[in-house]
């Protein structure tokens, strides 16, 4: 038994509706994040870290800007028996269909699953931040003698819906799961930790498998979905295990949880560290030059690489890659990913509009995508929380104002609730 001869699965396949319009040009695990990397970085990056180097994303929705990123960045040595590969949706003779579910993906990948010859398999999300090493996760796995072990963590109650919530004896067992229980009263029967605040134990979307049992399992039902059908129906059939992680976990699903992590991450002592020298998370290397900075006052930004900064006021913000930001700007909790060039070629309307944010626009609560063009004097403020709007060319999502990819505001454009 050693970590060579597990096989890491990312899941890269969903349409990522809660996402939207974030996932409108790309799949959910492209969508930029923190200033300079991809969502699917901290998956394929935990893997590297632990040692398991060998790698299948598997796709579907919008995957060109995802396979163009992975072609890109990760790219082994011919010394290096490792490699990370994109299993796309296909039609074979057994199945015309698209994936219908997590497991389901799985299953339709199971001829090369066996072809790879690992003894285990560990299937991953792609789009949630964290930094685990997945070795410790396979010892337990080992010494229990488990078949599926699931990585746990303590929920709070407010937010156990969102979440498979289980219950587990003193020896790890998983003795009961049910996914994303809306009902009070069901919820109530899983209550298994003394912790008033988090009294729960939740999956985080992370199965480690025997893969003898994996196929096994997926190949004698119809279970789409491994939270909502097959680890229910493995508990009592197999040996179940829950593995406590006790690390930082987010995830990274909706708009609302997508801008809140990003705020944290620009304030001193983030909650994630990126600077981990023991974990690193990487990314396509752009060889871009330093950011200048002209004049500006900032507070609590991260900030990327390739910038141009006049003298604006930025604060509590993260600013992406290439982002050209003009004199007079404000920017207050905002998430700006920037550009994917300098000059942008006349792709939308308003061409005539430069990249990046023009002069004297200001801007607050608000996600602006690559390459957007913001003419001079546009104004955007958040709405109250909960609000869900579509605009021409924004949307706002739980509140936050999203302009999209490739759009551009003309001048004296004004987004926001009326004062």
């Amino acid at each position: 038994m050693n970590i060579n001869s597990i096989l890491g699965v990312i899941l890269g396949g969903g349409a990522g509706k809660r996402l939207y319009p974030l996932t409108r040009d790309r799949s959910k695990p492209a969508v930029p994040f923190a200033g300079k990397y991809r969502l699917i970085d901290v998956p394929i990056s935990n893997c590297i870290n632990s040692g398991i180097s060998r790698i299948a994303v598997l796709t579907q929705y919008n995957s060109v800007s995802l396979h163009r990123h992975i072609t890109r960045t990760y790219n082994f040595d011919p010394f290096h028996s490792g490699w990370v590969q994109i299993w796309a949706a296909e039609q074979t003779p057994t199945s015309s269909d698209w994936y219908q579910g997590t497991a389901d993906a799985v299953r339709k990948q199971l001829l090369e699953i066996r072809s790879t010859r690992a003894e285990y398999v560990i299937v991953l999300a792609g789009d949630h931040l964290y930094r685990m090493d997945y070795a410790q996760m396979a010892r337990f796995h080992w010494e229990k003698h488990a078949e599926i072990t699931v990585a746990v963590q303590p929920v709070p109650a407010e937010e156990a819906p969102r979440f498979g919530i289980l219950k587990r004896t003193a020896s790890g067992t998983i003795t009961d799961f049910v996914e994303k229980p809306q009902d009070p009263a069901v919820l109530q029967t899983f209550v298994s930790r003394d912790d008033p605040e988090r009294p729960f134990l939740g999956s985080m979307g992370i199965y480690m498998f025997d893969t003898n049992v994996l196929i096994d399992v997926l190949e004698n039902s119809t279970d789409d979905d491994f939270g909502g059908e097959v680890i229910p129906s493995a508990i009592g059939e197999r040996r179940v295990f829950g593995y406590d992680f006790e690390g930082y976990w987010e995830d990274i699903g909706t708009i609302r949880s997508f801008y809140d992590t990003h705020l944290r991450l620009a304030r001193p002592n983030p909650p994630f560290d990126f600077h981990d020298p023991r974990g690193p998370i990487f990314t396509r290397a752009r060889f871009l030059p330093g950011s200048t900075i002209d004049g500006a006052s900032m507070e609590n930004v991260l900030l990327a690489d390739g910038c141009r900064i006049g003298q604006a006021i930025i604060r509590d913000s993260v600013i992406g890659l290439r982002s050209q930001i003009a004199a007079g700007v404000r920017i207050n909790k905002s998430v700006l990913m920037g550009g994917d060039y300098y000059i942008a070629p006349p792709l939308t309307p308003h061409s005539d509009i430069p990249i990046g944010i023009g002069p004297g626009c200001k801007i607050e609560g608000a996600i602006i995508d690559k390459n957007a063009r913001l003419g001079p004097n546009v104004v955007i403020r958040p709405f109250p929380p909960g609000t869900e709007l579509d605009g021409e060319n924004w949307s706002v999502r739980d509140g936050i104002v999203v302009i999209p990819k490739n759009t551009a505001l003309p001048e004296g454009t004004h987004i926001g609730p009326e004062e």
